[in-house]
């Protein structure tokens, strides 16, 4: 009997060594499953802050695309006004040019009348009309085709 009992004794701590091991491998796995579990949300919170971070830089190149094109608008806009103000500048320069030499023809006139007023200063009125109108007739200022304005528009500039 003793060695049936020692036998008993010797498969209860078998018994009871298989439990612990047992329990051991089951506090194992419980830890593995829950470092798993948690490795599982570490990598979802990861990937979702990766989306929401894709998801910002999407919406800021959307942004800036858009602020760009404003800027290319604004600019094509701000060149055009300027092609259209320096066609209007070469417009007004050919006009004011023209504006003074009429304005020197005019003066060369009053000058020559003066001139001759001072000089018919003893002759009669008539005298002096008939040789304005004399004068007016042979001096090639006094054309009328000299006087008549010349217009120049943008566009006759653009065919050069």
């Amino acid at each position: 009997m003793a060695t049936s009992s020692g036998n008993s004794t010797g498969s209860t701590q078998i018994l009871n060594s298989g439990s612990e091991e047992d329990l051991q491998v089951s506090m194992l796995d419980e830890r593995k499953r829950k470092r798993m579990q948690s490795n599982r949300e570490s990598a979802r919170r990861s990937r979702m802050r990766k989306q929401k971070h894709l998801d910002d830089l999407i919406g800021q190149v959307a942004q800036l695309k858009k602020e760009n094109n404003n800027i290319l608008s604004n600019i094509n806009l701000t060149s055009q006004q300027y092609a259209n103000v320096e066609a209007e500048n070469s417009v007004l320069r050919a006009q004011m040019i023209e504006l003074s030499q009429r304005l020197q023809s005019l003066n060369e006139i009053l000058s020559y009348i003066n001139s001759n007023n001072n000089n018919n200063n003893n002759d009669g009125v008539f005298e002096t009309h008939h040789h304005y109108q004399e004068d007016m007739m042979n001096n090639p200022w006094n054309l009328m085709y000299v006087n008549q304005p010349i217009m120049a528009s943008a566009d006759m500039l653009y065919q050069y």
